[in-house]
């Protein structure tokens, strides 16, 4: 496929759509266990917690990996980093399962060598596999910029926990627009600071929102695998 401004912005879409088959409908990546608790039961308090969560895991980690897979850091090195800072053990396997899906799904419709390396060392047990650098290695094949590569994973992520908020807490259709647009906000000033991080900021998550999600594991009711 030619690297022209049209195809990837395509391509983009595609890969951001919530219908992409990654398995994060099934996944809340922590705020179930703040529903099972009464801290998250409306639009307001999942909004919070959303805030929090554009603001901390998806900034110096997610995000942050991304930008340095641009800048020519090394997929496994990266790797490595993600699979260390990812402490919750659901929320590190989430990352590997989602990002399993997106590698296969990137190998058949985006081919590219890159690609094709990444998921040569996961196959090879030398990489786990994870959800941001597989879609990095995919939109940087494909011409993404950076910079518009790093809004887009971050409104999907965001996409997708809302829509599983949505359906959880339970809220209304309406109730799931009006927290996009807001959380639209979030992710842009989320990508202006990822542009400035050092490498030292990688993984500073707060350690409240890591501990929820460890006790997600033993929760006794729950929706999702995370």
């Amino acid at each position: 496929m030619p690297n022209t401004a049209t195809n990837y912005q395509l391509a983009l879409q595609q890969l951001t759509d919530s219908a992409l088959p990654t398995g994060a409908f099934a996944h809340s990546l922590g705020f179930e266990t703040y529903i099972d608790a009464g801290m998250v039961m409306d639009e307001e308090s999942f909004g919070r917690w959303l805030s929090a969560f554009i603001a901390q895991p998806l900034t110096y980690a997610d995000g942050l990996a991304i930008r340095f897979l641009y800048e020519g850091w090394e997929v496994l090195e990266l790797d490595a980093l993600l699979s260390a800072s990812l402490l919750p053990r659901q929320v590190r396997e989430a990352s590997v399962k989602m990002g399993a899906r997106l590698l296969e799904i990137g190998v058949e419709a985006f081919p590219s060598p890159a690609l094709e390396l990444y998921r040569d060392l996961v196959t090879a047990g030398r990489a786990d596999g994870h959800q941001p650098l597989a879609f990095a290695v995919v939109a940087r094949s494909l011409g993404v910029p950076a910079a518009e590569a790093v809004m887009a994973y971050l409104f999907a992520a965001v996409t997708s926990l809302t829509q599983n908020g949505v359906r959880a807490i339970p809220l209304g259709q309406n109730a799931g627009q009006r927290l996009l647009r807001n959380a639209a906000d979030g992710v842009a000033a989320a990508a202006g600071r990822i542009a400035h991080l050092t490498p030292e900021d990688f993984g500073a998550v707060s350690p409240g929102l890591e501990i929820s999600q460890m006790r997600h594991e033993r929760q006794r009711a729950r929706m999702f695998m995370s």
